[in-house]
């Protein structure tokens, strides 16, 4: 297993600070919101993917992949009742997938639950159909650049389209490819009927990211989920892939945060 964190949990820092403290820290790997580089991931140029994915490797950590990835991003929605709309996201998903294999990054985690909400009037299945279309060519794409996309699901607090692991591994299995799976997320889980450890072992081989962070929304540690038996469940399913402390309340800080989520992952898995 490798460790990683999320970018933007340091706000305000560049990454040339991030990845060697990130290190020094203890984690593998860093985890990329492409928001806090340019709006548009089209605005990345080919010599700044090449910068930082310098920066990392002189720092000794690497880049696991992307995640927020429809933040700022004008226009794009998976399940909009226009088609201009979702043809432009499914371009956009293939530019990301581009991206995040010239950063060396293996993993997009495609959570944006406002950019795939359902809209008033579109049926369930609709959507479904909608946004499977959208991803058809960046599976593709990614397929061929040995990059994952990861579906995230994500508690009905946040959006009503795919809430549930097994929804999620249902989406994903459309594709029959390895280049489509899903992501689960501790605080997304916690929302579910079914405990941690429970969701860990159904979706057993079938998911191919892992975010640690607690309900409250801080990081694994800060709150009340015990991630003891979370790992106890990742090691018998043979998880063998990343575990990425991702949080979205930051006001402990960076440091702290980075630090004492990172022992307390040492804690829980020895590593």
């Amino acid at each position: 297993m490798k460790f990683g964190i999320c970018n933007e949990i340091y706000q305000g820092w560049a990454l040339d600070d991030i990845f060697p403290h990130a290190k020094k820290t203890g984690y593998d790997v860093v985890e990329i919101a492409p928001f806090t580089i340019a709006k548009s991931i089209t605005d990345i140029t080919a010599s700044e993917r090449t910068s930082i994915r310098d920066a990392a490797a002189r720092a000794g950590i690497s880049i696991s992949g992307l995640h927020w990835v429809l933040v700022q991003a004008e226009g794009k929605h998976l399940t909009h009742p226009d088609a201009t709309v979702r043809r432009e996201t499914a371009r956009y998903f293939v530019e990301l997938v581009d991206c995040c294999a010239d950063l060396g990054g293996t993993r997009i985690i495609v959570g944006s639950p406002k950019q795939r909400s359902l809209m008033e009037g579109v049926a369930h299945e609709q959507a479904w159909t909608w946004a499977t279309e959208v991803f058809r060519d960046a599976v593709k794409r990614a397929s061929e650049r040995n990059v994952v996309l990861c579906i995230e699901p994500l508690s009905p607090a946040e959006t009503n389209f795919i809430n549930t692991a097994g929804e999620a591994i249902r989406f994903a299995g459309q594709f029959a490819s390895p280049a489509m799976s899903i992501v689960l997320d501790v605080k997304a889980m916690s929302s579910e009927e079914k405990t941690i450890p429970q969701i860990i072992h159904e979706s057993a081989g079938r998911f191919a990211y892992f975010h640690a962070n607690d309900a409250n929304l801080k990081g694994p540690g800060f709150g009340e989920v015990n991630f003891h038996p979370i790992a106890a469940a990742l090691r018998s399913t043979g998880y063998d892939g990343t575990v990425s402390v991702e949080v979205f309340k930051f006001e402990e800080g960076p440091e702290i945060i980075a630090t004492t989520s990172r022992e307390y992952l040492r804690e829980v898995f020895g590593i």
